[in-house]
């Protein structure tokens, strides 16, 4: 049996950053500033805190969703995909990257 290797946690912000878009801006959610932070844990979990741009966002389940999916089948070997909701620091246009707000107009 060969050891399992677990990806790092900048592998699976790429990952995230190449794959799950805001259906209502069509842009990444790293570039948008809504992941927060990503760990990937011994007991082969990838632990992923993010917000939304909103409390109420309608694209919210989605995201999520889309998120989980993606580390799932970018990682078989990771066991579990956990997201960790939270609204501190709650999310404004500064967290987005430069090329975000440069394809948004926000100066």
């Amino acid at each position: 049996m060969t050891d399992q290797v677990m990806p790092t946690p900048e592998q699976v912000r790429a990952e995230i950053q190449a794959q799950v878009r805001d259906p209502e801006l069509m842009m990444n959610i790293v570039d948008l500033g809504l992941v927060y932070n990503v760990e990937v844990t011994p007991a082969k979990s990838a632990e992923v805190t993010m917000t939304l741009t909103s409390p109420g966002c309608p694209a919210g389940p989605q995201i999520i969703s889309d998120v989980q999916r993606t580390v799932h089948n970018a990682f078989p070997d990771l066991e579990e995909v956990n997201i960790h909701l939270v609204w501190t620091p709650f999310w404004n246009p500064d967290m987005m990257s430069d090329e975000a707000k440069d394809e948004l107009g926000i100066f």
